[in-house]
């Protein structure tokens, strides 16, 4: 987050803080609908889209078949980077990551029929992109691809969390969703600022400029008083620790949904940072989840961690402020390195 810069950061939350005054503290309602029972509107414009729930459905089974190809064990070489062919964002570390960390054959996923969330894109549209609502493994599961050229790429992905639901999305009469524009203004958080909304909360929580924005829970504040802990733990061994977030140049995208507020996707990578001071003779413990990035166990000067975490977050409308609320998330460890 700190990448960012403070100084930013605080403008930033001061014009969000402006926009969201009734903003309380607490999630709002989880969604009851799925987002097929999205209420037709009149469509915008009968002009065909720059991508159709056809091409839509095409590129998905696409990318579900050759994914599935390429994640069984074989001699074929070049396998891991046909698959970081297929993604983009937070999936490329992501994918690489996983094709690592299982001698190049990583789980195969099982997927359900998906429902398809289009936004309605003007003919030549530049970066087109959809998203759907689809079982992976079993779990419900945000997922999202977006065009490059002619080719389409896996995005993003985050598991709906327990007790969670996905929201009913706004559909015009022909089933297409509207893209939220980064800049919108009619949310309590624009899709542009919401990752770094998110880092700020991670690593100051409930004490920050912009506690209060996004609910309490196990992705915003928890963490943050998880670093505080770690930090603690730290200086008591006379080592030092600290734990950035950043959004860095992820792909950001928001669906319009019927309660005229947004469900926004984003990733941020999180850097974690363990220094030895003092005593040099004193070795820092390597995580089990690291052991692929590094052998023996343990590192004597610095211990430096990465991932990569992808959100679907709930933001209301400014006409009803609240806190956003974190619906759905993956992501985990994607490298290590140590002295």
């Amino acid at each position: 987050m700190r990448a960012y810069g403070r100084r930013k950061m605080l403008a930033l939350a001061a014009g969000l803080l402006a926009g969201a005054t009734a903003c309380s503290g607490g999630a709002p309602p989880a969604p009851t609908k799925a987002a097929e029972s999205g209420t037709a509107r009149p469509s915008p414009s009968a002009q065909e889209p720059a991508v159709t729930r056809e091409e839509a459905a095409d590129a998905f089974a696409e990318f579900i078949a050759t994914d599935d190809l390429l994640r069984v064990k074989s001699e074929l070489r070049g396998r891991l980077q046909q698959a970081k062919d297929l993604t983009v964002g937070g999936q490329a570390a992501l994918t690489v990551a996983a094709y690592s960390a299982t001698d190049y054959a990583p789980p195969r996923y099982r997927w359900g029929t998906p429902t398809l969330l289009v936004p309605r894109f003007a003919p030549g549209e530049r970066a087109p992109w959809f998203s759907a609502l689809v079982t992976r493994d079993e779990q419900p599961t945000i997922v999202t691809f977006a065009k490059s050229g002619d080719n389409w790429q896996f995005s993003s992905a985050a598991r709906l969390l327990p007790g969670q639901e996905m929201p009913p999305v706004a559909l015009d009469a022909d089933g297409y969703a509207t893209a939220v524009a980064a800049d919108d203004k009619s949310v309590t958080i624009s899709p542009q600022f919401m990752g770094p909304v998110h880092a700020s909360v991670a690593e100051t929580g409930k004490s920050g400029v912009t506690a209060g924005l996004l609910a309490p829970g196990p992705y915003t504040t928890e963490v943050a008083e998880q670093i505080a802990t770690l930090r603690g733990d730290a200086k008591f061994n006379e080592l030092s620790y600290d734990s950035i977030f950043s959004a860095d140049n992820y792909p950001v995208y928001g669906l319009r949904t019927e309660n005229g507020g947004a469900l926004i996707q984003y990733s941020l990578s999180r850097t974690s940072t363990t220094k030895n001071m003092v005593d040099k003779s004193y070795k820092i413990p390597v995580p089990e989840e690291a052991s692929r990035y590094l052998t023996g166990g343990t590192v004597r000067l610095s211990l430096k961690l990465t991932e990569v975490h992808q959100y679907a977050t709930l933001v209301p409308p400014l006409t009803a402020p609240a806190a956003a609320a974190v619906i759905a998330h993956d992501g985990g460890l994607t490298g290590a390195v140590g002295q």
